[in-house]
């Protein structure tokens, strides 16, 4: 949805981008108008609050902004990795904590339907685990062994919240979807699917690297005949459905203001197809960024003071990109500050 601005509802969006990355509650807004021709921010609240979409732990163990029957069908197929991932961080103070036990106490602590904050979450039952301390046990509950989303007011526009868990089961009126008793795969296999929709064509790695999910290669072998295939210039395999778009190389790709932490760039393994190996550090602290001709060429951020959109640029321009880079944050800015503002400053890097 980068070459053309897509004129599709956002829940379509959302659910054919796989979820957009958002521990910055602000972020997805800029990721759906940079997407969706005439994006309204409203939309986004709606479904929020109308609960079609949620905020919740799933790919990377980071919060997404996901279609609410995405996560009921996807979230079983995450929990291994969730669970993994927190004690990736938390093994040593969470030793001996018997993991079953400790959803069970926080689904009894949450019984009452009312949401709490991770702190809250981890002091209800702090009692029973006292030597862990109250982060490794919150992260765990609301990130490993509970299946909970983050509520609205959270992540609504332009709006600060502090972040208030509650069920999916309460939430949504659901449990989510119970993995199959044969031990098929079927939602691995749907994840690849939707992942090369948005993002292919791909490698193995690149699906893993966007999921999380280190057991999907017998789901692409599932899926591989419905697939097509071709060779990226290091002679690795990509692979495609067969009737997703594949522009030619010589397509322009206009400018592009794309929010922290993308998974047009995060969802892949090899971030050079799209950020230079020498900016690559940019992907993962929260750098925005700003696609020229469909690659990484600066970082742009937003003072909240004055609503100026200020652009560093990461190497040369010409006269042209530097003309369109302005014009479209001039653009960004008027959305961002609900047409108050069409400041842009476009600088080089002090570097």
């Amino acid at each position: 949805m980068l070459l053309e601005r897509a004129d599709v509802p956002a829940l379509d969006a959302v659910a054919h981008l796989g979820g957009l990355q958002a521990q910055e509650p602000q972020e997805p807004f800029t990721g759906l108008w940079s997407r969706l021709r005439s994006f309204e921010p409203a939309a986004l609240c709606d479904l929020l609050t109308e609960r079609r979409v949620v905020r919740t732990h799933l790919m990377r163990r980071t919060v997404h902004l996901l279609a609410a029957e995405d996560v009921l069908a996807w979230r079983a197929r995450h929990n291994a990795m969730l669970r993994q991932r927190v004690l990736g961080v938390y093994r040593r103070e969470l030793e001996g904590v018997d993991l079953d036990e400790l959803a069970a106490a926080g689904r009894e602590v949450l019984a009452d339907g009312e949401p709490r904050s991770m702190a809250e979450l981890a002091r209800a039952v702090a009692d029973r685990w006292p030597e862990p301390g109250a982060r490794p046990l919150g992260e765990m509950l609301v990130a490993g062994v509970l299946t909970m989303v983050q509520l609205p007011p959270r992540g609504l526009w332009r709006t600060k919240a502090g972040v208030r868990n509650a069920l999916v089961s309460s939430w949504l009126g659901r449990e989510i979807d119970p993995l199959p008793a044969d031990g098929s795969d079927p939602v691995g296999q749907t994840l690849v699917r939707r992942y090369l929709a948005a993002y292919g064509p791909a490698a193995t790695a690149d699906v893993r690297a966007w999921s999380g999910l280190a057991g999907l290669p017998a789901a692409v072998s599932a899926v591989r005949e419905e697939l097509v295939s071709f060779r990226d210039e290091r002679g690795r395999e990509l692979l495609d459905l067969p009737d997703a778009p594949r522009p030619d190389a010589d397509t322009p790709a206009p400018v592009r203001f794309l929010p922290a932490f993308d998974n047009a760039i995060l969802g892949y393994d090899d971030r050079t197809r799209i950020i230079d190996d020498a900016h690559r550090g940019l992907s993962v602290t929260g750098a925005r960024v700003v696609l020229v001709d469909g690659r990484v060429a600066a970082t742009w951020d937003v003072d909240a003071e004055t609503d100026t959109v200020t652009v560093t640029l990461l190497g040369p321009f010409s006269r042209a990109d530097r003309t369109a880079v302005a014009e479209e944050g001039r653009e960004l800015a008027a959305f961002l500050s609900e047409g108050a503002s069409h400041r842009v400053r476009v600088v080089a890097s002090p570097g």
